[in-house]
């Protein structure tokens, strides 16, 4: 499969998770609320899910996945399925201990950690601890779908490791459901979800262990001990993890700001959860192919193949992104007012989080860029580069919304956000420049430079419209809303793809090549 084939199947995989995502939350909102059993539930949650960012997806697989698949290109299968083993048995011996310690001293971390404000209330708190003590084992059921998915990944099979937080969704989405019919208490709701959490994440494991069975790749665990290659993957996951621990910060820097305004936080909560959206499912496709394809390329010493897959990768994230990032900034209220604006969401309401929409889109080309520039120095075990600028991101990101909040209130963090995501772009991509390690083709600048003209005719063409049915879209009723918005979205794609195509902003042939692929792989399904 072209790489473009294999961007639109995680592509594809990933929206699948975000659209029962909005599902998920929607259907919690009604079983839930707002109340103490949401509220602990969310923090229980929280605290699994950041070591998970922090080590599992991020640290983890940025130094695993470079030795594993240059293990796989240079010393073949059996050396690789020992390191496997090997590093199979340390991670497994790390999460037992860590989960034994987690589960001993939870009380004393949710008074501190999780939910320090929690005390004022026994009840909401106990019930905060339970919960995080039913969800904790879920990191280690994650960090091993980590590590196997590294693997898949290294082999050239994405597709179920993408597929598999679609199992956490569903899950939850069945135990919701059942408790909704069943009119359970809210109490054993959140303790049913915590379990569905947990068992989610064992059925995830169990996925990928099937996906390694069909590959035929199987290791054995070794005695843990600390090899020279752990010693090596444990030096590379170090500064990964700091540089995860930065994004953290930056998002924690950004609450403390925006508490001072009232109702700021959820603002950008709302907003922040729409960008995401094409973000996810672009910058996590780019993620998950760039860096096994890249790390096996530069294994074998293949620089030709390297600067193609880096120059493919930059033509499909930017040629999908520009366009979200121009209709999100140029007309972000229908989208608001569609998916939010009911109940205490006033119309009020969708002007503010739409003005923080706008604000998050003009940086949402520059996440992806980073999606695609950091895989080549992970690729080439460079883990301190992309550090560094993260911590330089971090300063701009938290100057930038102290200086900005007083004038701007929330939408200066969420142009603060913006600006810290070019300048780390810019970095990453600078230094690959004056490293010779990645340098745009021409045939590349010209093509963005054509997505760059088509989408600036499609936001002409999309504010136009938007201007004109504004007055029937404020007077209207969801439904009503709902087709101006899907027309709007319509219009835009056919401007934008009818250009991009037709001027070769996009490949043609390259496009064509992945829809003949997936039409003759379905074919043969």
């Amino acid at each position: 499969m072209s790489l473009f084939g294999k961007f639109l199947g995680v592509g594809g995989a990933t929206s699948a998770s975000r659209v029962l995502g909005f599902v998920r939350e929607a259907l919690i909102a009604a079983a839930l609320g707002a109340g103490p059993v949401a509220d602990a539930f969310y923090a229980a949650l929280r605290f699994p899910n950041l070591f998970r960012r922090l080590f599992a997806e991020g640290a983890f697989n940025s130094a695993f996945v470079p030795i594993f698949a240059k293990e796989v290109e240079t010393n073949g299968k059996e050396s690789a399925s020992r390191f496997a083993g090997e590093v199979f048995s340390v991670l497994t011996l790390v999460l037992v201990a860590l989960s034994a310690l987690a589960l001993v001293f939870m009380p004393i971390l949710a008074a501190t950690v999780i939910a320090p404000a929690f005390r004022d209330t026994p009840d909401k708190f106990d019930l905060t601890v339970l919960l995080t003590r039913i969800m904790f084992p879920y990191l280690g059921a994650m960090s091993l779908v980590a590590m196997l998915s590294g693997v898949l990944n290294s082999f050239r099979k994405y597709f179920l490791a993408a597929l598999a937080p679609v199992l956490l969704n569903v899950v939850l989405i069945g135990v919701l459901l059942f408790a909704l019919r069943t009119d359970w208490p809210d109490r054993t709701i959140g303790v049913a979800l915590a379990v569905g959490v947990l068992v989610a994440g064992f059925l995830q494991l169990g996925l990928l262990v099937y996906g390694l069975m069909r590959l035929d790749f199987g290791f054995v665990p070794q005695r843990p001990r600390l090899t020279p290659q752990i010693r090596r993957l444990l030096a590379l996951a170090a500064p990964a993890a700091l540089t995860g621990g930065i994004v953290q910060v930056n998002l924690v820097i950004g609450q403390i700001i925006a508490s001072r305004q009232d109702g700021a936080i959820a603002l950008l909560n709302y907003a922040d959860r729409l960008y995401q959206l094409p973000l996810g499912v672009i910058g996590i496709a780019i993620g998950v192919v760039l860096l096994p394809e890249l790390s096996r390329a530069l294994g074998a010493r293949e620089n030709q193949t390297a600067l193609t897959l880096q120059n493919r990768s930059l033509e499909f994230g930017l040629g999908l992104t520009v366009p979200a990032a121009v209709a999100l900034a140029l007309t972000p209220a229908p989208f608001i007012a569609v998916i939010y604006e009911r109940g205490a969401f006033t119309a009020e309401t969708t002007e503010a989080a739409a003005a923080a929409l706008a604000a998050f889109a003009v940086g949402l080309p520059s996440f992806v860029l980073i999606k695609v520039l950091q895989p080549a120095y992970f690729a080439r075990e460079d883990m301190k580069t992309p550090m560094w600028f993260s911590l330089v991101s971090l300063v701009v990101n938290a100057g930038g919304s102290l200086l900005m909040f007083p004038w701007l209130g929330h939408v200066g963090i969420a142009a603060a956000t913006s600006l810290a995501g070019w300048v780390n772009a810019a970095l990453l991509g600078w230094t690959l420049w004056r490293r010779d390690h990645f340098r745009p083709s021409a045939a590349t600048l010209r093509r963005i430079g054509l997505v760059f003209v088509s989408a600036a005719v499609m936001g002409a063409v999309l504010f136009a419209a938007w201007s004109y049915m504004q007055a029937t879209f404020l007077a209207s009723g969801i439904l009503i809303r709902a087709g101006i918005a899907a027309l709007l979205i319509a219009v835009s794609m056919a401007v934008y793809f009818g250009l991009a195509i037709s001027t070769g902003g996009i490949d043609r042939s390259m496009l064509a090549r992945s829809v003949r692929k997936r039409r003759g792989g379905n074919a043969g399904a």
